[in-house]
């Protein structure tokens, strides 16, 4: 099950949610959807029918795995305005991936920290600014290096507090394609001081298109490219993570609950940034960030004057 949260452009400002028909091309209108499905329970917003579909072990999404069964209000995937594709009150971001932490701190002539090794680490992002697929990304005005990030975001699906790692798949709700946007020159005088980041992140994360739930996605073996104005830069496979989200999800737990809709991010692919290409981002540039099994998240990156 792909769930999508957009607007139509004769409706600004009026949220919608939707379940995707990638064959057709569609958004069915969750709410008729779910009517007809014989569902009584309210489940007006994305996080709502993730929760639903979690607690209940997936049914929902088995249930629903054939859309077109259904007489309900339709719109185009091409026509209608991505919005960030989950509504969460939590953002945190993960330094996963070996490669990544290894390239950047060599370059910087440091080792990586024995303590990656012993437990999964983060930073809180800002999820009062989260974007959607084909949004527009503002380029921060105090920076001159600007950055993406290649990651994968799983989404929690219920509330849970010192969950096991044993248990820690079960509160998986679904995952998105996230952009964990950078503006490198101001994050790396945050980093000095031992803070942050703070202004070098909080300007913006993609996520998107849409969450896919649990059962339409392999979390030990997707490709993850990234393309910048059609060539690709980066090119790695989830499979080569070095901490599991259940890991992070048992770790970030830990004395502390977690809630639906909370936004657990991958950190950086290997080579899934311009960091460590030593290639930065130009004005108008288009970025995708394609993750198989999910879609592509797609941004354009604007410079304000």
């Amino acid at each position: 099950m792909k769930i999508v949260r957009f607007e139509t452009r004769n409706a600004p400002g009026e949220v919608k949610i939707g379940l995707v028909d990638v064959v057709q091309g569609h958004a069915l209108d969750a709410a008729a959807v779910l009517a007809q499905a014989g569902i009584s329970v309210p489940l007006p917003r994305a996080v709502d029918i993730i929760a639903y579909n979690t607690e209940m072990g997936g049914v929902l999404a088995r249930d629903l795995q054939d859309l077109s069964r259904f007489d309900v209000p339709r719109w185009s995937l091409r026509d209608i305005i991505y919005l960030p594709s989950v509504e969460s009150g939590s953002l945190r971001d993960f330094i996963a991936f070996e490669q990544h932490i290894k390239t950047v701190r060599e370059a910087r002539g440091m080792e990586v920290p024995p303590a990656w090794y012993e437990m999964p680490v983060y930073y809180k992002g800002n999820y009062r600014t989260l974007i959607g697929h084909e949004q527009q990304v503002n380029w921060p005005r105090y920076s001159e290096k600007m950055d993406y990030e290649l990651e994968l975001a799983c989404i929690v699906g219920k509330q849970g507090i010192d969950i096991s790692v044993e248990d820690a798949a079960d509160y998986i709700g679904g995952y998105t394609v996230m952009n964990d946007w950078s503006a490198r020159d101001i994050q790396m005088q945050e980093s000095s001081v031992g803070l942050g980041p703070s202004k070098g992140k909080d300007f913006g994360t993609s996520i998107g298109p849409w969450v896919v739930t649990p059962d339409e996605f392999n979390p030990r073996n997707a490709r993850m490219i990234a393309r910048i104005n059609g060539e690709v830069w980066s090119d790695n496979n989830i499979g080569n993570i070095h901490w599991s989200f259940p890991q992070m999800i048992a770790h970030t737990s830990m004395e502390e609950t977690l809630y639906p809709g909370d936004i657990l991010g991958s950190g950086t692919a290997g080579g899934g940034c311009g960091l460590e290409l030593d290639r930065w981002l130009q004005p108008n540039d288009v970025v995708e960030l394609e993750v198989e099994g999910i879609g592509v998240l797609r941004n354009r990156v604007v410079r304000r004057r």
